[in-house]
């Protein structure tokens, strides 16, 4: 059973399991505060397996299945529900856009909640969760549309590695959250916003809730639980997106037509391959073989497995039958590289953009000793990095550009042992959210001797003008910021905003120093 396997959960989730990401659109903050009198409807497993169900399965339209199969009481005389109805209903070019966003997806997710056997309510959670984004990447690091967190993810057999990341794969990460949910409704006896409140803020976070409760002998449905705020929000969007998208033609509601039938196919390549080539055969564009393979970090799928492609459904067959015929070992390019003096393999695997496991592999290598002068069997990517627009390097190269655009100056920083998130962004006046958000990371991500970051901080050099000058000036022995500051009449905090040092750490003799000096204030 997945509720025996999927115990280690409990700790995983006591500080939240997934997080909403910072890009969701910025919806209201309800300030009223609701007292509903009854607990809410619990929508049972097997109450959701009904006749209905079946009826869905046979229209045409996406949306008309899923909401035959609605089954949760949608609250809306709750306050928080209004509230979310009011914006949905308002905001009525999101909702066009985020549903045209999941037409690649939601089939498949329906037929994986409806085969679990949970509210088909919860295939519009990844329109909270992350506006059905696969790419989605939190500040909490939660990944993919389904928005897990590492932790969680490995708990429900979600791998990630430098080639892979399960959050992110579709059909993968739709599996692990039809599990997740079908744990915690065990967990909270099938009372549905209990389980939506323990997915977003943690099962600990949520039992805790219910503890306080009891003891004060208070009611502990949901709506009268004191939560974290992220969470007391989570349940209502959730409620007020089923309200408007089962109601549709009440609230007007603008959604994408999707037609109820499967948009992709599985299939199974047996070894690695190029995403381009993969592309290839497929007759596809590489970006739309992209959003259907979002897990996949690089310009190939994992050496060592998943060895499956999602591809469109009337492009399976003419694939297999070209894949049929290419050689594994044509499957991905391969470049000869001769070991140099100096060469490691973590220095050739950063070159070529892969591993040192996959370099160990390929070339029957134990260790990590190579010889100057032998010959190292390189997989390289078939062709140029900006074909790959949606690998991890390339979106953080977009993003990074975007932020550059916007007419601040770009810096970038070599992280040094010992360094934390906290340090590099004092010293470049910018705040810790920022820094992780523009290297496309989370501030609780591990930061590795030798990894560059960018940063974009506002100027916080003073204009030159007649009696102002901008002068480099050479640390010599002896200098600190106090006597350099005394010497130019300058102030400490000044010098280390306009060099982004450190004012805790020494100067080194031969550091160079940008100054803004006002001449007039000179000591003789």
């Amino acid at each position: 059973m997945i509720y025996k396997k999927f115990a280690v959960v409990l700790l995983a989730t006591a500080v939240g399991a997934c997080a909403r990401i910072e890009t969701a659109p910025q919806l209201p903050t309800p300030e009223s505060t609701d007292t509903g009198k009854s607990a809410p409807h619990a929508a049972t497993a097997e109450s959701v397996a009904s006749p209905e169900v079946t009826e869905a399965v046979a229209t045409k339209d996406l949306w008309q299945r899923l909401t035959r199969g609605f089954s949760l009481d949608t609250q809306t005389h709750q306050p928080r529900v209004q509230d979310y109805v009011r914006y949905y209903t308002k905001n009525k070019s999101y909702m066009k856009r985020v549903s045209e966003r999941a037409h690649r997806y939601i089939y498949h997710v329906a037929e994986e909640l409806e085969a679990a056997g949970v509210p088909t309510e919860l295939a519009l959670l990844p329109i909270v969760e992350s506006g059905y984004d696969p790419f989605a990447y939190s500040h909490a690091q939660a990944a993919g549309m389904w928005q897990f967190t590492p932790a969680t993810g490995r708990a429900f057999g979600l791998d990630q590695n430098w080639w892979y990341d399960g959050r992110r794969d579709v059909a993968d990460s739709t599996r692990a959250a039809a599990e997740y949910f079908l744990y915690l409704a065990k967990r909270f006896d099938n009372d549905w916003p209990l389980v939506l409140a323990a997915y977003n803020g943690g099962e600990g976070t949520v039992r805790r809730a219910i503890r306080r409760n009891k003891a004060a002998g208070k009611p502990t449905d949901f709506w009268h639980l004191k939560l974290p705020r992220e969470t007391q929000r989570y349940v209502p969007q959730l409620l007020a997106l089923a309200e408007v998208v089962g109601k549709r033609e009440q609230y007007n509601t603008p959604l994408f037509d999707i037609p109820n039938e499967p948009y992709f196919a599985k299939v199974s390549v047996g070894s690695q391959i190029d995403l381009a080539q993969a592309a290839d055969l497929a007759d596809i564009e590489i970006e739309e073989l992209s959003l259907l393979n979002p897990g996949y970090n690089r310009w190939a799928t994992d050496p060592n497995g998943n060895h499956q492609l999602l591809l469109p459904i009337d492009k399976k067959s003419a694939f297999e039958q070209k894949l049929a015929s290419l050689p594994k070992e044509q499957r991905v390019s391969w470049q000869r590289h001769t070991v140099k003096s100096g060469d490691s393999l973590i220095n050739i695997a950063k070159k070529y953009q892969t591993t040192v496991a996959s370099i160990r592999q390929t070339n029957n290598l134990r260790g990590n000793m190579i010889r100057a002068g032998s010959t190292l069997l390189i997989p390289v990517a078939a062709a140029p990095a900006g074909q790959y627009a949606y690998s991890m390097d390339e979106r953080l190269k977009r993003k990074q550009s975007r932020s550059a655009r916007r007419g601040t100056e770009k810096v970038t920083y070599t992280v040094k042992p010992g360094d934390t998130f906290w340090d590099i962004s004092r010293s470049m006046d910018v705040s810790v959210r920022q820094l992780a958000s523009w290297n496309s990371m989370a501030p609780g991500d591990t930061l590795r001797p030798g990894q560059r970051l960018v940063a974009y901080p506002k100027s916080n050099a003073p204009k030159t003008g007649r009696t102002t000058r901008k002068l480099s000036y050479k640390v010599r022995s002896g200098d600190s910021l106090a006597r350099i500051a005394q010497k130019f009449s300058l102030k400490i905090n000044d010098i280390v905003k306009w060099n982004r040092i450190n004012k805790n750490k020494y100067l080194q003799p031969g550091q160079k120093l940008t100054l803004y000096v006002d001449v007039t204030r000179l000591q003789g």
